[in-house]
């Protein structure tokens, strides 16, 4: 009975979420520029010399253009953000694009890249942070981008999971682990990310969106790699809260000293607990959706997948399926994931995650009154996948 209920009432949400993720929005900034590791690539990897690529099937079975670099089954993140900010098309990756795109905007994102140079080198060519924003610049520079138009803009950045998936977790060839204890390792990171974000403060860069790591521990291939196979891997997770603080802290010192500029800190870590999955009717949560060939957390080329991709949380064995992008980004967009409490028969009550505003404790203006089409919900606990100012945030204060 409570399956079924529960089952009934994801798809419910799940609708809601993409009509309101694929209405026409009037655009909000003039453009969009992309920053970050496979998380938001979108084909900057197809033409380099590195395993760290996606251009086949069945990566994109859910894309309108097929595969496209994207790793995940169809739009990922940053795609959904780009929708809800008002954007008709989607941003171009930077590789192979005409630079006249960049007035609306660009992808700079590369999978595997990182803040650290010398992360995922393992894997072959990768685009770090560092070289993502000096793409940015001879973009800006041949095209003319006026500066302000390009304080205008948003720009996303997503940036971190490798430097510790293809880096400090991986004792071979890399030596971080030895020569950094989590805490001082989170810092060093924070460093290349602070003089990153200088950089990109130079350019014209003034609405920034930071996005923190997801819980890469309950990934499958770290729950497999240092989770003993049988839950999140605790040592990676609790290391990655570390850099988390650390980003939301930068994200405050620069709000206090960088006038003219805001840095909004994008939580996904929060919200990534398994049974926050399991609340909003993910039935597979420690998974691939497609078939892995031994040793690979990317997926095989032109097998199988899964039927009922919506209700698995993972794509491949790290990254997230197109349903998990599309709750994260609507929640980063709008504001937190409010989790209510509905009465259940056997049980006092169970929470569901409800993205719209309009049915959280405090609805913005412009949704119906209370009652007029549904009873004022009761929060209990609060799932955040994501609490940011992208668009508006909405806090509980309790």
């Amino acid at each position: 009975m409570v399956e079924e209920v529960l089952s009934k009432v994801f798809w419910v949400v799940s609708a809601t979420v993409f009509a309101a993720a694929t209405v026409g929005y009037a655009q909000q900034v003039p453009c969009y520029f992309i920053f970050g590791d496979s998380v938001f690539d979108s084909g900057n990897n197809n033409n380099l010399q590195t395993k760290a690529k996606v251009n086949f099937l069945p990566y994109g079975i859910d894309f309108a253009k097929g595969p496209t670099g994207r790793f995940t089954n169809g739009r990922t993140i940053a795609d959904f953000i780009g929708e809800l900010s008002g954007f008709k098309d989607f941003i171009p990756p930077f590789a192979g694009t005409s630079p006249e795109r960049a007035h609306i905007g660009m992808n700079y994102a590369s999978g595997a890249g990182g803040l650290r140079e010398e992360t995922s080198e393992h894997l072959g060519g990768r685009i770090s942070l560092s070289n993502q924003i000096l793409n940015h610049k001879k973009a800006i520079k041949k095209l003319i981008v006026p500066v302000h138009r390009l304080e205008q803009c948003l720009y996303a950045i997503s940036i971190g999971s490798n430097d510790y998936v293809n880096n400090y977790f991986m004792s071979k060839p890399y030596n971080t682990s030895h020569l950094f204890k989590p805490n001082q390792y989170a810092h060093s990171l924070i460093l290349l990310y602070h003089s990153n974000l200088k950089s990109l403060h130079h350019l014209g860069a003034r609405k920034l969106a930071l996005f923190s790591i997801s819980k890469i521990g309950c990934t499958p291939k770290m729950i497999r790699s240092h989770g003993g196979g049988k839950g999140c891997a605790r040592e990676v997770n609790n290391a990655v809260a570390i850099f988390n603080k650390n980003l939301e802290d930068l994200v405050k010192d620069f709000n206090k000293n960088v006038h003219g500029a805001k840095f909004t800190y994008v939580d996904i870590f929060s919200g990534g607990d398994p049974l926050a999955f399991k609340v909003l009717g993910f039935k597979v949560r420690h998974k691939a959706c497609c078939t892995l060939s031994p040793g690979e957390e990317l997926c095989t080329p032109n097998k199988p997948v899964c039927a009922n991709r919506s209700e698995y949380v993972f794509w491949d064995d790290i990254h997230s399926s197109e349903a998990t992008n599309m709750m994260m980004a609507r929640s980063s967009f709008d504001g937190p994931l409010v989790v209510v409490a509905i009465p259940v028969e056997g049980m006092n009550y169970i929470d569901l995650g409800a993205i719209n505003p309009c049915l959280g404790p405090n609805p913005p203006p412009g949704c119906n009154p209370p009652g007029s089409h549904h009873k004022k919900p009761v929060p209990i606990n609060k799932y955040r996948i994501g609490c940011t100012k992208i668009h508006r945030c909405h806090r509980d204060t309790e």
